[in-house]
């Protein structure tokens, strides 16, 4: 289907409009914080999952928060009278937030979203109808150009992003303009680009109706609408990176074959980095059989850049299609035609000899350094978001240890990292554990076996002795020679340090 069959959008030119119906908004507590006082939890939480009946069911008064929840967020009828004490309704029924049905109602033309911004912002995200609550989960318009409001991708690209204030910020397949949002924030120059045209002018309502500024919004496949001599400090894009047989739907299929989308997004990213810049994406991968899935990803990596890329998660082929399958309600319809599609799919990744497909985050930064540091790694496992901190400074590490060799690292000294502790185990009663494990409570939340030497080293670590003085006491305690002790521990301190356990003094 074309963007025709769409509703048509309101007035993106009309800053002033955007501004009165923001105030409005904010005078209501129609915001993030609001909805959770009025919905409760449970209703609340129902919304992430594309469930309305909660919430219609909690906003069945006429409280002037309780009309705008069921205009904005669950698309409902409302009486013309009861809008207009809460809304300006003449402007925006003429720049097309509302429109007159019924006779004696009025409804939405968008999806608004109410969003806390990380410094506690009062954001709002314009998406297309029935697509605000819970993504798409099928529950909204399958139509090719339709625009999503905020999803599980999006909230995690905008957590693990570096938010580091730099000049230039570039948002590719922008889509509602969540990424553009964050980055409004920290970037004194936001470019915005989308293949989808619907999707640049909802950004635009999405970042007047939070108050941003206006970003550079260009139409465009990825980096295409990138002049050849435009570098940024940062490049986020939560892509179409869907390994589908076709490309039916703009927001989530790419339209290349396998993961080539994403491939080319990586790869394309590195000439368009500065030094020290920063280019963080979602993305899915092909296992193919017979291949290493880290060597594939390693592949990708342009020259000049480090990379730090994680898989969260790993799905069989016959999950991932019933996965993209159900996104698009397609398991709702006719038997047969689902059963034909769920089958041109996994024909699709027999013929690539596909065994299953990953998705995780890609980070890569502009270094120019003539040995890159790649580290491809599975960890599915809970973290703690915001990670923007944490990916900062895991590059800050990948270059303090490439900088420091072995003896220079003795001669560094380095203190235990915040909240760190020691599990012992062993069977009960044992006199020495059969292994201890040092554990983060804060960011990977990672976890990694020591020697009873790496487990005291870490454990008298507070900045004051360097590594080796450490060591030498260490040797003296334990009856080791010092200098077979100074030689076999720096790879094992090498592997704290990187992991984050070990934080550099000074």
């Amino acid at each position: 289907m074309s963007n025709s069959t769409l509703p048509t959008l309101p007035v993106s030119d009309g800053p002033e409009v955007a501004a009165r119906l923001r105030d409005a908004l904010l005078g209501a507590s129609f915001t993030a914080d609001g909805l959770l006082d009025l919905l409760g939890a449970p209703a609340y939480a129902a919304l992430a999952r594309s469930e309305t009946v909660p919430a219609l069911r909690a906003t069945r008064g006429d409280t002037p928060l309780e009309t705008l929840v069921r205009l904005f967020l669950l698309q409902q009828p409302v009486p013309h009278a009861r809008v207009a004490d809460v809304l300006p309704v003449a402007a925006c029924l003429e720049s097309g937030w509302l429109t007159s049905v019924g006779g004696d109602e009025v409804a939405a033309t968008v999806d608004v979203r109410p969003y806390g911004g990380p410094g506690g912002e009062d954001w709002f995200i314009v998406s297309d109808l029935g697509c605000a609550v819970g993504g798409a989960g099928g529950i909204g318009s399958r139509d090719e150009g339709v625009v999503l409001g905020v999803g599980g991708a999006s909230t995690t690209l905008a957590g693990i992003t570096v938010r580091t204030p730099v000049a230039a910020a570039l948002d590719l397949g922008t889509g509602s303009g969540i990424q553009a949002l964050h980055a409004a924030r920290h970037a004194t120059r936001v470019t915005a680009t989308d293949l989808n045209p619907r999707a640049l002018h909802i950004t635009a309502l999405t970042l007047a109706l939070s108050g941003a500024p206006a970003a550079d919004l260009r139409e465009g496949s990825l980096f295409e609408p990138v002049r050849d001599d435009e570098t940024y400090d940062l490049i986020v894009s939560n892509p179409p990176f869907v390994i589908s047989p076709g490309a039916r739907l703009t927001y989530r299929d790419g339209g290349m074959g396998g993961d080539d989308l994403c491939r080319s997004l990586v790869q394309e990213a590195g000439d368009r980095l500065r030094e020290g810049g920063f280019a963080q994406f979602l993305a899915n991968w092909q296992h193919v059989e017979g291949e290493d899935w880290q060597d594939r990803l390693r592949s990708w990596v342009p020259r000049g850049c480090d990379a730090w890329i994680v898989q969260r998660e790993v799905q069989d082929v016959t999950q991932y299609a019933e996965l993209w399958l159900r996104d698009a309600g397609d398991h709702r319809g006719d038997t047969t035609a689902y059963e034909a599609l769920y089958d041109a799919w996994l024909d699709e990744f027999e013929a690539r000899k596909v065994k299953a497909v990953g998705f995780g985050w890609i980070t890569l930064r502009r270094t120019g350094s003539e040995v890159p540091s790649i580290t491809v790694e599975e960890w599915p496992h809970p973290v703690e978001q915001p990670l923007g901190d944490t990916v900062r400074v895991h590059f800050d590490r990948v270059d303090y240890l490439r900088a420091h060799d072995d003896a220079a690292l003795l001669a560094a000294h380095f203190r235990l990292a915040a909240e760190v502790i020691q599990e012992q185990v062993g069977l009960p009663g044992a006199e020495d554990p059969e292994h201890v494990v040092l554990r983060q409570h804060r960011g990977m939340r990672r976890a990694t076996k020591v020697d009873t030497v790496g487990a005291g080293f870490a454990g008298v670590c507070d900045g004051t002795l360097s590594a080796g003085r450490i060591l030498d006491a260490i040797a003296q305690l334990v009856g080791e020679d010092p200098v077979l002790l100074r030689d076999r521990t720096p790879a094992q301190i090498r592997l704290l340090v990187e992991q984050g356990f070990l934080e550099p003094v000074g």
